[in-house]
This record gives C-alpha cells, sequence and structure tokens, in this order.
C-alpha cells in the first residue's frame, strides 16, 4: 500500500454475490422488539430450517412467529394459496390476537410471482386485524436489509402527524409535572437555564427515529439527545404496534443504523418527512457527530458533549492499546461496515479495505464524509470501498496485505483461520448493542476477542509456527 494518504475516498464495483446471511432473520430481532406482532414468513421447507437453525439458538420463550411452507403444488400455483393464508392467520389471531400480522415473503415467493400485496389487503378486511408484506428475499438483499423492507412497509401504516397546536398541548401536558419537580430541587441559579430547556422541548419540531434497536439502547440515545434539550416524539419501530409515531411534512427523521435507505426513502417520498443526514451513532466519535447533526438542525448549541466523549474513551484504554496499529479486513456482509471501519480508524487501526453488499452513497453521505475526515484527522490513507465484493479477488487481496483480523460472514471464517487468518463474524455485529457512548466498549469486546485469543496462547506457550506457515500458503 503506498505511503501517500488519498485525499478522497476509493469506491469500486465488483460482480460478486450476497454472500451474507438471508434477510429473512430479520425476523430474529424484529419480532422481539414489536412486542404486539406476528411475523409469518412465506417460503419453503429450506427457509424453516434457516429459522430454526439460525434463531433456535436465541429462544428461551414462546417465539411470535412461524412458517408458511410451500409445497411443489403450491410452487407450481396448483392450489389455492389465499384459503392457506387464511387459515393460518386465522389460527393466529385465535392463538396469539396480534396487533398486527407481518408476512415476510421469501425468494421462492418472488421466482412464483406469488401476489401477497394482493392477498393481504382482501384478509385485512376480512379479518380485521392489519396485515403488512415485506420482502426479504436473499436474491435482492443482503441480510439487513430484512429490517430496512419491514420498516419502508410499517412507515405507511404510521397515522398522520397532528395539528402543531395540538403537539404542543400534549408536550406541555406531559411535561409540566417534571418542570415543576426539578424546579422545587434545583438551586435557583440553576432555575432559569432548566425553564430555557423546557421552553425549547415545547419549541422542537417532532423527531422520528427510525430503526430496531433494543429498548435499553434506545432509551439511552433518547436520554443522550434529551440532555441537549432535544425531545424524541417517537420510534420506527415502536415497541408496540398501536404506538407508531405520527408522521407529517413537519417531521424530521433520522436514521441510527447504515442499512435503512429504502425506510429513508419511504420516509421523505411517500410520508414527505424531513431526513436529518447523519453520521450513524456507533462508537464515541459517531454518537456525537450524530448528537451534533440533529442539534444543529434544531438550531440548539451542545452542552458537555465533548466532555462525554472524552470520558468514555478514557475508559476504552485498555482495549485501544490492543488494536492500536493493528490491521483489519472487511469481507462485507451486514452494511455496518462502514461506521464500524470509521471507529476502528479512530481507535488506531489499519483498514485496508471495506466490502459491502450494497452502498447507498445519498442515505450514507454524511457517515463517508465522517470516515473522511476520521482518516484525514489520523494521518492515515483513506481506505477502498468495494460494493458487492468478489470474495476471489478478496482472497487474493489478503494474501498480499496479510491484516491481523478479517470480519467476514460465517461461511468464510473457518476457510481463513485454517490459512492462518484472525476472523470475527460480522453477523456478531448485527445482534450485539454496538450504539452510542455506553456500547462501545462492546464493540471493541467483539473486535478484540481473535485478538486476545492469540495473546493467551503465546502466553501458555502456543507456538505460533503452524500459524506462520498456513499464513504463507493463502
Amino acid at each position: 500500500m503506498s505511503n501517500k494518504i488519498s485525499e478522497t475516498l476509493t469506491f469500486e464495483c465488483e460482480t460478486g454475490n450476497y454472500h451474507t446471511f438471508c434477510p429473512i432473520s430479520c425476523v430474529a430481532w424484529l419480532y422481539q422488539k414489536i412486542e404486539d406482532s406476528f411475523f409469518l414468513v412465506v417460503g419453503t421447507k429450506t427457509c424453516g430450517y434457516f429459522l430454526q437453525n439460525a434463531l433456535g439458538v436465541m429462544i428461551f420463550a414462546e417465539p411470535r412467529y412461524a412458517m408458511a411452507e410451500l409445497e411443489e403444488g403450491d410452487i407450481s400455483a396448483q392450489l389455492n394459496d389465499y384459503e392457506e393464508l387464511k387459515r393460518l392467520c386465522l389460527q393466529i389471531k385465535k392463538d396469539r390476537n396480534p396487533s398486527v400480522i407481518i408476512w415476510i415473503g421469501t425468494c421462492t415467493t418472488e421466482i412464483i410471482k406469488m401476489d401477497l400485496e394482493g392477498m393481504a389487503p382482501k384478509l385485512e378486511n376480512e379479518l380485521s386485524i392489519p396485515i403488512i408484506v415485506a420482502r426479504a428475499n436473499g436474491l435482492d438483499y443482503a441480510s439487513t436489509q430484512g429490517e430496512d423492507t419491514v420498516l419502508a412497509a410499517m412507515a405507511h401504516r404510521c397515522p398522520e402527524q397532528i395539528l402543531l397546536s395540538e403537539r404542543k398541548k400534549v408536550i406541555q401536558d406531559s411535561n409540566i409535572q417534571n418542570l415543576f419537580s426539578f424546579l422545587s430541587l434545583e438551586k435557583k441559579e440553576e432555575t432559569a437555564n432548566k425553564s430555557k430547556n423546557f421552553e425549547k422541548l415545547k419549541k422542537n419540531p417532532p423527531l422520528v427515529l427510525f430503526g430496531s434497536l433494543p429498548s435499553t439502547v434506545a432509551s439511552q440515545l433518547s436520554s443522550e439527545l434529551k440532555r441537549q434539550s432535544v425531545q424524541v416524539s417517537g420510534w420506527l419501530p415502536a415497541q408496540r404496534y398501536t404506538d407508531l409515531p405520527s408522521l407529517g411534512d413537519q417531521v424530521y427523521v433520522c436514521g441510527v443504523n447504515p442499512f435503512l435507505s429504502r425506510t429513508a426513502t419511504t420516509l421523505m417520498r411517500r410520508r414527505k418527512c424531513k431526513l436529518i443526514g447523519a453520521p450513524f451513532p456507533i462508537g464515541p466519535d459517531g454518537t456525537r457527530a450524530w448528537i451534533e447533526k440533529i442539534c444543529s438542525v434544531f438550531g440548539i448549541k451542545t452542552e458537555g458533549l465533548e466532555k462525554r466523549e472524552e470520558q468514555i474513551w478514557e475508559n476504552l484504554k485498555d482495549y485501544l492499546d490492543l488494536v492500536r496499529g493493528k490491521s483489519v479486513f472487511f469481507m462485507g456482509d451486514n452494511l455496518l461496515e462502514i461506521s464500524l471501519a470509521r471507529f476502528l480508524i479512530r481507535c488506531g487501526m489499519i483498514v485496508y479495505e471495506i466490502g459491502i453488499p450494497y452502498l447507498d452513497k445519498r442515505y450514507q453521505a454524511a457517515e463517508l464524509l465522517f470516515s473522511q475526515n476520521t482518516c484525514k484527522n489520523m494521518s492515515i490513507p483513506m481506505p477502498r470501498i468495494v460494493e458487492k465484493p468478489d470474495n476471489y479477488n478478496q482472497i487474493q487481496r489478503m494474501r498480499e496485505l496479510k491484516p491481523d483480523l478479517a470480519i467476514t460472514g460465517m461461511a468464510h471464517a473457518n476457510p481463513l483461520e485454517a490459512r492462518g487468518i484472525n476472523t470475527k463474524w460480522s453477523v456478531e455485529f448485527t445482534f450485539a448493542q454496538i450504539h452510542g457512548f455506553t456500547n462501545a466498549r462492546d464493540v471493541l469486546e467483539l473486535v478484540t476477542r481473535p485478538l486476545r485469543r492469540n495473546n493467551n496462547l503465546e502466553n501458555l506457550g502456543w507456538s505460533n509456527l503452524t500459524k506462520k506457515e498456513t499464513k504463507n500458503k493463502i
């Protein structure tokens, strides 16, 4: 790699397939997030085996999802699929009584042109229960884009925005008690500042954050914004389908994940919302930039944010010592790669390549610019970004670069380990809590695990000769 620091990010596009987890895996976290929902995956036995194996290890209670398995007769369009789906949905309604049923269309439903969108409204009228159709097939989408299609479909069901005057009254009524409580508890000199913050809360336009996060993480991000006098009016998805946020042309929306470009487009074009293009809240640097961008749009000057970020970096010192100077190669799997790479660069790592299955440059524009500035500040070369990477070509590049760590899909982990390259499953970052200030440590915990394992083996006197030999054979 050249020592000269390039001035711009390098984008390339290869012709590789999506070597990723199947996007119907989004059911794993969405059914837990939307507590009054039921997910019905319409596909073949193969889809059922995947769900059973991928999700089975995570289930400790009765799940709210099921498979509608297509038989050979269904695939050849000889049976009445409407009646069968009606029977299944009636059974779901009787047994579970969810507030919404979400149909997940798989590859097979695409290939045989199954008209799920046509059947859903008829069945919805018959059963008097909302039925949402989302396509999550592995032919068109990478693993995390399943959530994107579900949230985009759900955005159409959000209620219309209430009138501004009514909204102000609701905010005032809900916050007046809190106002009196802290007025009585805080010192007199702080009273004026608190009152100003409360006035700002009332004046802020509605802000809806979109992206499925565990409730604890969502609360953390909402609290961080509240510290800066920004009130979050809702989340998409909400914890309950019946609590979906109101949308309209006066509502601002901001994403928390880089794979939600379809949802962002739907919110802007169909629901006329105003998108706040911000870096994503992954790592202390990304979280600060995300908060700063939202505050700047609302004309609010942040307070204490720099100190907050510095404290987090201070708490990460033990991990930073491990990763500083180490190299990492992203093969591309879950569309979190650019944000994770930017954070690791800020931690002192060298990123050789960022493979990513799909890149929407408009939706990730702020993240890309932030990554570029991070590289300049760290005085390191810009990593190349490869969309739809060809795995054969990537292996050749890894043979030359010899990275200390490869973040990859599960299919390639063992072959790479056999060739002497440390690996980390990218799917672990999908399921881990990686957003916000307080979860930065969890990201580095995942990244450093293979490195710490090697250190422990060396301390035990484990010979590294075999690993060196295999590394040369890649």
